[in-house]
């Protein structure tokens, strides 16, 4: 039994920019999913899955899953508990040669599940580690956070980032810019993290900024001013001492950064009610800064304070349903004794 777990992430700066080869900078959070894989002896593949409903369940199929199983659970559960984990198995097999392997797989997660966090990144990237791992072949890290992003691009239809992928893989704050992924230093940012309980559906909002940066030159612009603002923001980090705790002075700058970047996240028509409510909620309660995070619609915003004033402030304010301090994983992926 190999048992592996995976960080989530925020986005700093970038989401959705990152789209059209602008670049991004996500950083891992220590909220993680965890996946246990074992080997059996035939190619079925039991998935037992239990966070991601009340009382949890179990599904087990044999080869594909374009047969979905009978099972009394909201066919999005059924997705997350398959499609995801299926598509880390088909990596996994194909990395290890092994392409009748079968596993006994449980995916436990303290992540939200599709409030733009990363959840089912961080299921994939655990998944194919711990499978690849329990077959006796282990992948490097460049190599896993590959397999990773494949595997949530065919499940997404596509429309996947290796953002999350290579974050979560790595740990740390990263910088992706088209196929170019690299780690890059950051200190330990006070990040705090508002929930609206909901999620907003990734496709469509892709789409829709696809479609309104096809039609209107300003829309494009926008885009544009978001990848300029990054860029803006990978400069500060660059002159930050990542050994040290960042100085107020930088919690400003990036801040007022983050705000600008929601702005525009805004006018690209992918932020929702809940999501603007607790942005100025924490700006109110004094973060140096506030944005949504992933995206859009509806999840998660997330803002800069090493108060507790905006995580108090969030827990008052209607329409968020959680909010909790999200400290920077500097480890990514990573194996758990069992």
């Amino acid at each position: 039994m190999t048992v592996c777990e995976a960080p989530g992430k925020v986005y700093l700066f970038g989401e959705h920019a990152v789209v059209y080869g602008e670049p991004a900078v996500p950083a891992a959070i220590e909220r993680r999913a965890t996946v246990t894989a074992e080997p059996r002896e035939d190619d079925h593949v039991r998935v037992e899955a239990e966070d991601l409903s009340l009382n949890g369940f179990t599904v087990e199929y044999a080869g594909g899953t374009s047969d979905r199983p009978d099972v009394d659970v909201p066919t999005p559960l059924v997705e997350a508990a398959m499609g995801y984990v299926d598509a880390a198995v088909e990596q996994a097999r194909e990395a290890a040669d092994a392409p009748d392997a079968g596993f006994d797989i449980t995916v436990e997660s303290d992540i939200p599940l599709g409030a733009g966090l990363g959840s089912s990144a961080a299921v994939v990237v655990a998944g194919i580690d711990a499978a690849t791992r329990a077959l006796g072949e282990p992948l490097d890290r460049r190599e896993l956070a590959e397999r990773a992003y494949r595997a949530e691009f065919e499940v997404q239809d596509g429309q996947a980032s290796r953002a999350d992928t290579f974050c979560s893989t790595m740990g740390g704050a990263v910088r992706v810019e088209g196929d170019d992924c690299e780690p890059i230093d950051a200190p330990n940012l006070p990040f705090v993290v508002g929930f609206d309980g909901g999620a907003g559906d990734t496709g469509e909002l892709v789409a829709g900024v696809h479609e309104l940066r096809a039609e209107h030159e300003f829309a494009a612009d926008t885009v544009e001013s978001i990848g300029d603002l990054v860029r803006t923001g990978e400069e500060l980090l660059a002159d930050a001492d990542p050994e040290s705790d960042p100085d107020p002075a930088l919690l400003a700058e990036l801040g007022e950064l983050m705000d600008f970047n929601h702005g525009l996240l805004a006018a690209l028509g992918v932020s929702a009610r809940s999501l603007d409510a607790m942005v100025w909620a924490a700006r109110d309660a004094g973060a140096h800064g506030a944005k949504l995070t992933g995206a859009g619609g509806g999840g998660c915003i997330v803002a800069l304070d090493e108060s507790d004033a905006t995580e108090t402030a969030l827990s008052f304010t209607q329409g968020c349903e959680e909010s909790f301090r999200a400290e920077l994983a500097t480890e990514g992926v990573r194996v758990v004794e069992p």
